[in-house]
């Protein structure tokens, strides 16, 4: 790899107008996206290769990235899905026994572009005023970067499930600490619908003694019951979920008949699927300290969240309930169905990165699972 791309002068231009003036790492390439923001202080590989993230320039705000490298574990699918990364500072040398590269050069191994030396603190705020906006990150010259920016799409306009999800399906085999016991048959049969899933999800489930099988997001309902699920998960996943009635009418097909769980756009989706609607916000949710209440108990979780859109409280149909509420903004962040083994969740109970507190939902999934087999 060669490195002709560190240090020359970039910039991250605005659908605003404004500059943000800096230096180049990663690719030398030129890359537009929606500009978001994440305010997780660790876990920078996790958010690279996070699905949910495809079509977007990620600005973290934790001013040191790259500090503990590059590993061959914290990946959480097949590629880096951000369009690009914007920090304040990259580290060269990072510290950490099992580190293999800098973060600049796992980016120029995929064509990622970066850009660092920028004031984060000033693009988040302006993020939090104006909303979230289409960005450009370029070492071009400023008209041709305006004359490029102009002629991006909407990230609101585009399927960016098609560009994420598996080509086929496939069973989830992991390190053999993950692995039934020997001799143990699989507790359940899990299908997971890939719209963008992180491979924790499928590790969390295995690590209970599942069988996992990722498909295709647009599998249809028949396909799924085809393959005798005893549950399926609704994975999470990029973009506006008013663009994806290929899922949400398999969605409609399978509720009542087979238990089923929703991890964010798959909560949005099941939500749209029962009649509801989903509203785009101002900013979004995307860090890993999001406090959620639960209103069956009181109780208060810190959430690992990525998501811009919400599911509309106002537009449930009867049955569908609010079962969790963000304290940040009173945004829905559960539904649970009063008849059908059915609910969903618009955090990320995987984490990765983010607290692991939550990981007690699989769990919960798993029970109603049991209940509807009567086992």
């Amino acid at each position: 790899m060669t490195d002709h791309s560190l240090g020359q002068p970039a910039c991250l231009l605005l659908e605003d107008g404004s500059l943000h003036r800096g230096e180049s790492f990663g690719a030398a390439v030129s890359t537009w996206g929606e500009v978001v923001f994440n305010t997780s202080m660790t876990g920078y590989q996790e958010v690279l290769t996070d699905p949910s993230y495809a079509g977007q320039l990620v600005t973290l705000t934790y001013p040191l990235v790259g500090n503990y490298g590059i590993n061959c574990e914290d990946i959480e699918s097949r590629r880096i899905q951000v369009s690009g990364l914007v920090v304040r500072e990259h580290c060269d040398l990072p510290s950490h026994g099992d580190s293999r590269m800098t973060l600049h050069e796992y980016l120029l191994s995929q064509d990622i572009p970066g850009i660092s030396g920028v004031d984060t603190r000033a693009i988040t705020r302006r993020l939090r005023t104006r909303g979230v906006m289409t960005g450009l990150i370029t070492t071009e010259p400023l008209e041709r970067a305006r004359a490029r920016l102009a002629e991006a799409p909407r990230y609101d306009d585009l399927d960016l499930v098609k560009t994420v999800t598996t080509g086929q399906r496939y069973s989830w085999e992991d390190s053999p600490a993950e692995e039934p016991s020997a001799g143990e048959p699989s507790r359940y049969r899990i299908l997971v619908t890939d719209s963008g899933l992180k491979y924790n999800i499928l590790r969390l489930l295995r690590q209970r003694g599942c069988e996992v099988i990722a498909v295709p997001a647009a599998t249809t309902a028949d396909e799924m019951l085809a393959l005798n699920p005893s549950g399926i998960l609704m994975s999470p996943g990029p973009g506006d979920p008013q663009l994806l009635d290929y899922v949400t009418d398999n969605v409609k097909q399978l509720v009542g008949r087979v238990p089923m769980m929703g991890i964010c756009l798959g909560h949005q989706l099941i939500a749209r699927a029962m009649g509801a609607s989903t509203y785009k916000l101002k900013f979004g949710h995307r860090g890993a300290n999001h406090p959620v209440k639960d209103l069956s108990t009181g109780k208060v979780y810190i959430t690992a969240q990525n998501h811009g859109y919400a599911v509309d409280a106002d537009s449930l149909p009867p049955g569908l309930e609010v079962s969790l509420l963000n304290l940040n903004d009173n945004t829905v962040e559960g539904l649970a169905h009063r008849s059908h083994p059915l609910f969903s969740i618009q955090y990320h109970s995987e984490a990765s990165p983010g607290p692991r507190d939550n990981e007690y939902i699989f769990d919960q999934f798993l029970d109603m699972v049991a209940d509807f087999h009567g086992a």
